[in-house]
């Protein structure tokens, strides 16, 4: 099959680096971690008033969003670099991303003096793809979603001779994302609980391997888009599984086949597996936005939607927050989704009778209401008679459900009869 080509190629490297043996160990770790601290951000845990009275626990946010490439994939990147010979780092990288591995391998080589090739989704958003660039690597775009660039940049490994990176199936790279995990238990001991974003699988199995390395009594919980749950229909069969598709916003973690060596560290290491939908993201990222002044990509916004879905209180809990590499007319489009699916802004439709001050009659009510017209629309054509009636359709700004009802509950008690139309361009139509 295509998609375990990619898996035989970075088997066959693997195999080639002379008498190791790539595990996950604490030793390891401890190495990554003196190398990644070389050029790692210093990412405090942020605790959040908001989503610990949300959620009855105390929570705290490991902002790997604020990392010098804008995710932690930097860290597997460097450190994976760190352990390469010299002959191959001479034949130059290759790595295939949706964009936060890009950039980590491309910023990395730039450190090393070393050429990278980085393949990348045709469907990567651009301010990934640019800053990928920036740092000096070849991109190629090619295919639809990660697993057709990956097969690609297999190709390239065969035909010139690449060093292939894998982006989550590398011992080397997981370890150093595990790096993660030491940060957080060194600043919080009696961490009950960590939340980790599952793309293919290399943070958390680096992740979930130390905590338990360090302290067996953390759960350590991995969390999936409900679009792209590979590790969960993987682990639900025994063995690594290759979804037919996958449909997610959060195209960091939009994988179809989870990695064969991070695998038994994830089945061994993850207590559980928590899918969330893609409108819960929405709703995360404007909770972000607005109670922590931080933006965070939908992947990274995996653990943060999962904290309503734990069926557990009074516990310490952190969140990783994976990256933040997301451009502006995604979030755009997101807060929009995010203030519609929260009441913040909803359309409504009333029929008035086309005779003069009744469109000053209606917004005389709804300034006693307090909404806030964004847009009206007035069709005299809704009805052959018109004297009978127009339709207005207005859309509102509003401070939530509440707000919401009693200006439908208003137009109501005056004989207005209003419907709710559904907004246009919600991911739910």
């Amino acid at each position: 099959m295509k998609d375990e080509k990619c898996f035989e190629e970075q088997e066959r490297q693997g195999e080639a680096v002379a008498g190791e043996t790539r595990e996950l160990t604490l030793e390891r770790f401890e190495e990554a971690f003196e190398q990644v601290s070389r050029v790692t951000q210093e990412t405090k845990l942020v605790y959040s008033e908001y989503f610990s009275a949300a959620c009855g626990n105390k929570v705290y946010l490991k902002p790997e969003n604020m990392q010098c490439t804008g995710a932690y994939k930097v860290r597997g990147a460097f450190y994976k670099i760190s352990t390469l010979t010299q002959e191959e780092k001479q034949r130059g990288l290759v790595t295939a991303s949706a964009g936060n591995h890009a950039q980590g391998v491309a910023y990395a080589a730039r450190m090393a003096g070393i050429k990278a090739t980085i393949v990348m989704p045709t469907t990567t958003p651009l301010i990934k793809v640019n800053r990928t660039r920036s740092y000096g690597a070849e991109v190629v775009l090619y295919g639809s979603v990660f697993d057709e660039a990956c097969e690609y940049a297999c190709q390239l490994a065969r035909e010139h001779g690449y060093t292939l990176v894998h982006p989550f199936d590398d011992l080397d790279v997981a370890t150093g994302q595990g790096t993660i995990a030491m940060e957080i238990i060194k600043e919080l001991p009696t961490v009950d609980y960590i939340l980790v974003p599952i793309g293919g699988g290399g943070l958390c199995a680096g992740v979930s391997t130390l905590a338990k390395l360090l302290n067996p009594k953390i759960r350590i919980i991995g969390v999936e888009p409900a679009g792209a749950n590979c590790m969960q229909v993987s682990l639900n069969q025994g063995k690594v599984t290759t979804l037919p598709e996958v449909s997610t916003i959060a195209d960091g973690t939009a994988v179809k086949r989870p990695g064969e060596k991070v695998f038994p560290y994830i089945r061994e290491n993850v207590d559980e597996i928590i899918t969330v939908e893609d409108s819960e993201l929405i709703v995360a990222f404007l909770d972000m936005v607005e109670n922590h002044k931080m933006i965070v990509e939908n992947s990274g916004l995996l653990t943060v939607a999962a904290l309503r879905h734990l069926n557990v209180r009074k516990k310490k809990i952190v969140s990783i927050l994976s990256g933040g590499n997301m451009d502006v007319i995604t979030m755009s489009s997101v807060v929009q989704h995010g203030l519609i699916q929260r009441d913040r802004i909803f359309t409504v439709s009333v029929l008035l009778p086309d005779t003069p001050g009744q469109l000053a009659r209606v917004s005389a009510l709804l300034a006693g209401e307090g909404g806030n017209v964004i847009k009206l629309e007035h069709n005299q054509f809704i009805s052959i008679n018109r004297n009978a009636a127009v339709e207005l359709r207005i859309t509102l700004e509003a401070e939530g459900t509440d707000h919401k009802n009693r200006i439908v509950q208003a137009l109501q008690d005056e004989g207005y009869r209003p419907k709710l139309v559904k907004s246009k361009g919600t991911y739910s139509d």
